[in-house]
């Protein structure tokens, strides 16, 4: 394909770079600095920023959950609007970084925010936002995406927009020492799902994108199989640095795209409150083997190429090795959170999908209501 490919985000990467964005922020912005639950002020992280915004003019706004919802960022938006706020923070991980977008781009419209969310308006304005990042997953630090929830009627939907990506983002791999295993392995399979995503399509003979996202497969596989030392510097960097480049728009260009696993797992963690990297590796086998006829080749050359498969199917066996990475790092390949029985959770998902126009997924859009319910069939637990 054809494509135009730029990253305008400017990284600081390495120890101690946090101190940077005292430069990266203009001045004489007035800065507002969102962050979650607080455990950037037991780690450490909250005083290093608060001493490189010493000569800066800002306030906080705290408690973004994870899945951060509208409910929560239309009241940081009420703040940016009412102290006329011109620069954003965002100090934490992909739910902080995707609720900071959002209000972002809520504070320069004055109708309901959750149109952004539907497509009813078109963002074309922000207010400018850093990050500081401190869960190594989304990669949404440097990419113009974010999802965002409706608490009120269990809606979890994505937006992209360019006025939304990040002037800068500071990664700095030390804010990792004190994260929960939990969380650590999120990272691993959250950014293993976005690279398949990008890279488990149709043959394009794309060398560099297809390599590139092979590296970082085998990186995530290193990473993994060593997770006993995770608290080692050199671990902690190249996770962070691999799942930053895993979804900032390199391997994705010029390649078909799918993102169905997402748009079906983002319904499990609306529904059921699955953290959502454990909600894509619960959808993502099944999809595999439905959608078997057009992803064949690439996972061949996935199981050749990252998992040193050779033989008969190889393409099965593929599947199946991806299956015990994930029970490896102790994270299920099949939904047990439905509170109901399997029909009801199964038809609770499909009614999400179809209320939110999820009836075509995939990169052939070959992913309809009939072929998720397949897929549902083989995720959910009896």
């Amino acid at each position: 394909m054809k494509f135009s490919y730029v990253n305008h985000t400017q990284i600081h990467f390495g120890q101690g770079q946090i101190q940077a964005i005292a430069q990266a922020i203009p001045a004489d912005s007035k800065v507002l600095v969102i962050y979650g639950g607080g455990s950037i002020k037991r780690n450490g992280v909250y005083d290093q920023v608060a001493e490189a915004l010493k000569e800066h003019q800002w306030t906080e706004f705290s408690g973004v959950e994870p899945n951060p919802t509208k409910e929560t960022m239309d009241k940081a938006v009420a703040l940016i609007k009412e102290q006329d706020l011109d620069f954003i923070l965002a100090v934490g991980g992909g739910s902080v970084i995707d609720g900071s977008k959002f209000a972002a781009a809520a504070a320069k419209y004055e109708g309901d925010s959750w149109d952004i969310m539907t497509g009813v308006h078109q963002v074309a304005e922000a207010v400018p936002l850093g990050v500081v990042l401190t869960l190594p997953a989304t990669g949404s630090e440097s990419n113009p995406a974010a999802v965002v929830t409706k608490a009120a009627t269990h809606d979890k939907l994505p937006f992209f927009a360019d006025a939304v990506q990040p002037k800068f983002a500071v990664l700095d791999p030390d804010v990792m020492k004190t994260l929960p295993e939990r969380q650590l392995v999120n990272g691993i399979v959250d950014a293993w799902v976005h690279i398949c995503e990008q890279y488990l399509t149709s043959p394009a003979g794309a060398m560099v994108q297809d390599g590139y996202a092979e590296a970082l497969l085998k990186n995530l596989r290193v990473l993994g199989g060593k997770f006993d030392q995770r608290d080692n510097d050199e671990w902690r960097a190249n996770l962070m640095w691999t799942a930053n480049q895993a979804l900032n728009g390199l391997i994705g260009a010029g390649v078909s795209q799918d993102w169905a696993t997402h748009m079906i797992g983002h319904e499990l963690t609306a529904l059921y409150g699955v953290d959502h990297a454990r909600s894509l590796a619960i959808v993502q086998p099944s999809l595999l083997r439905n959608q078997m006829n057009f992803k064949q080749a690439k996972l061949e050359q996935l199981g050749r190429n990252v998992f040193g498969l050779s033989g008969d199917d190889v393409a099965e066996q593929t599947i199946v090795e991806m299956e015990l990475f994930y029970h490896s790092l102790q994270v299920a390949t099949q939904l047990t959170e439905h509170q109901t029985d399997k029909a009801s959770a199964i038809d609770a998902i499909i009614d999400q999908l179809e209320s939110h126009g999820m009836v075509e997924l995939g990169e052939n859009q070959a992913i309809t209501l009939k072929e998720s319910r397949e897929i549902l069939e083989m995720a959910v637990a009896d």
